[in-house]
């Protein structure tokens, strides 16, 4: 059966959806109709999965399902979200853990920051070959201009598996309000672009008409044809205003299958927003529909209401997949999935809310006396997905109990139960922290060693460090704090300030030694358990005075870049510095990259 699986293209899958109703409206010739709709024959059972051999506009494998993750492009276009070349790349090395096809690694044109920490991910992560010869495929996007394009292949081009990926705008709205170009015009752009791609020596080149979802359906198909002859090798439909339900989205990636000539030399791909909650609905029916690429985001983040989810669509395929939607299945390595949330959540600053469904603190937790009595009895009668599947570990069965007088195995076991895999000076620098802390409070709860991982792991690349924070406040006179920074050279910088409050006079310390005049836009501070010696986690948000900004890339306007930083610490005040000085670290990460930031791998080279 494997031999007859592989002659088979993924565009043209024999498998009838199941899971939704669909109705292929071919207005080619019979044949082609007939080539459409086929019988099925046995579909192939998820216990001899396998990653297919990757060939960019085929998939020998019709049941298999690429995993295309622009957490760090569309996911860091959420305000606040914006990341750091290291931590782009330590999530870009832990996409690859997952097992992503391909990461969207930014937009190169955005800013020549931008475009250094594509180049980094696709030199480094792209060169990485795991096991069964598996490299990511490293893929920037580009507006369709020739700017773009060349910064974007500028950028991914030292990758084994370089993808471009180009958009132009298709929907009616669009085209007259903001391209403020004729239907021909459009085509024309997008088709001569497509072939600029590939004659730069690109031969993976993804093609998306933007706003897809509310786009007259012949003009569709008739751009998709076009870009098809000039080279694209993947068809992206973007529901870029999340607008369509299940049904709709479903049978629009049928009606494309079936009338668009040479669809079945291309991957067709999916790339659904939230704006009605329907990402993960809708990318699941693309996929039902002949959809073979789903792009999607950790923690579903990105713009407005964020993408769909990549934990809830590969779970949804792993659960159900084999059962209801034909043998669908991805290559992911679903035990990574929590602590790839957990990065993306602390680097983003973007919080998971605690009922966010596989992710979030809820997820399987049962506080009803008939949900528990259930579990008591059966896990099975009230959860469907195993949380050891996703890398989670239930910490009350380990019987781990965590004090002073803990040493390094018990504490790793617990990081690990927690879904931290942490080693090296990280691991040493963490456990210090935690020993501190266990000599003043008598009970280190999850939430505590939560905390502490994100204080003293999840943090940008230092440019200053925080020595100490000595402050004096009250009701009798102006609170003062005096506050010592580290900076990357070793040296030592104090300065004094006053304010209305003993955070305010440390934020304007730090401000005097640091220098960059910057706006505190959020400040939020969460007591992380209960009780006098809680641990406090810090958030603050913080933008530039001066306008250090950045492309959009479906506007082309310049926007002001956000930073989020965040502090834990037993003092709310050391929490609070803590945050602005990792807020601080960001901005000045990306605002003046340097070559020590990037030492020990190739990127340093091109700098």
């Amino acid at each position: 059966m494997a031999s007859s699986l592989s002659s088979i293209s993924s565009s043209h899958s024999p498998i009838k959806p199941s899971l939704f109703n669909f109705t292929f409206k071919p207005k080619l010739t019979k044949t082609l109709a007939k080539t459409l709709i086929k019988p099925s024959f046995p579909i192939l059972r998820c216990s001899i999965i396998s990653r297919p051999q990757y060939i960019p506009n085929h998939i020998p494998n019709p049941h298999y399902i690429r995993i295309f993750d622009t957490t760090l492009r569309d996911g860091e276009q959420s305000p606040g979200a914006t990341m750091t070349a290291k931590e782009k790349l330590d999530i870009a090395r832990q996409l690859a853990k997952l097992g992503v096809d391909i990461i969207e690694a930014g937009f190169p044109a955005a800013s020549e920051a931008d475009l250094e920490a594509v180049r980094m991910i696709a030199k480094e992560i792209g060169n990485n070959v795991l096991e069964n010869e598996y490299v990511p495929v490293i893929c920037g996007l580009a507006r369709c201009n020739k700017k773009d394009i060349d910064a974007a292949w500028e950028a991914v081009r030292f990758a084994k598996r370089p993808r471009i990926h180009t958009f132009i705008a298709t929907s009616e709205i669009h085209m007259k309000y903001k391209l403020k170009k004729s239907k021909e015009e459009v085509v024309e752009r997008a088709r001569s672009m497509v072939a600029y791609a590939r004659s730069l020596g690109c031969e993976d080149v993804e093609f998306s008409p933007e706003d897809a979802g509310r786009s007259e359906r012949e003009f569709l198909y008739h751009i998709l044809e076009e870009v098809i002859k000039a080279g694209a090798t993947t068809l992206n439909i973007p529901d870029t205003v999340g607008y369509t339900v299940p049904s709709e989205f479903g049978q629009l990636i049928a009606d494309i299958k079936a009338n668009t000539p040479g669809i079945e030399n291309v991957i067709i791909s999916t790339h659904c927003q939230n704006d009605l909650g329907l990402s993960t609905a809708n990318t699941l029916a693309g996929a039902c529909a002949g959809a073979r690429q789903v792009e999607v985001t950790i923690n579903g983040i990105g713009e407005r209401a964020g993408n769909a989810s990549l934990e809830e669509v590969v779970m949804a395929l792993k659960c159900r997949g084999e059962q209801i939607m034909g043998g669908l299945y991805t290559g992911i390595d679903t035990k990574h999935i929590v602590m790839a949330s957990k990065m993306v959540e602390e680097y983003s600053g973007l919080l998971v809310q605690p009922h966010k469904a596989i992710v979030g603190a809820n997820a399987f937790a049962h506080e009803s006396g008939i949900h528990q009595d259930g579990m008591l009895k059966h896990k099975n009668t009230y959860e469907i997905i195993s949380p050891e599947d996703i890398g989670l570990h239930r910490s009350d069965e380990s019987g781990i109990v965590l004090g002073k007088l803990s040493g390094r195995h018990a504490f790793r076991s617990k990081l690990l139960e927690l879904g931290y895999d942490i080693d090296g000076k990280e691991f040493d620098d963490l456990f210090w922290n935690f020993k501190s802390v266990a000599e003043k409070k008598k009970n280190i709860t999850d939430d505590d060693l939560i905390a502490l991982v994100s204080d003293e792991v999840f943090q940008p690349q230092v440019v200053w460090k925080l020595g100490d924070v000595q402050v004096t406040c009250g009701s009798l006179g102006l609170s003062t704090a005096t506050v010592r920074l580290i900076a990357a050279d070793g040296v030592e910088h104090t300065a004094c300030s006053v304010g209305t409050g003993p955070v305010d006079a440390a934020y304007k310390a730090v401000d005097l030694i640091v220098k960059v005049p910057v706006s505190l836009l959020e400040y939020s501070m969460n007591g992380v358990t209960a009780g006098i010696d809680a641990i406090a986690s810090t958030r603050v948000l913080i933008c530039e005075e001066v306008f250090n900004a950045s492309t959009n890339a479906y506007t082309g306007q310049a926007v002001q870049r956000k930073f989020s930083g965040t502090g834990a610490s037993m003092d709310i005040v050391i929490a609070s510095v803590r945050a602005y000085v990792g807020a601080l670290n960001k901005l000045l990460g990306i605002r003046k990259p340097k070559v020590e930031e990037y030492a020990g791998t190739e990127a340093a080279q091109s700098l």
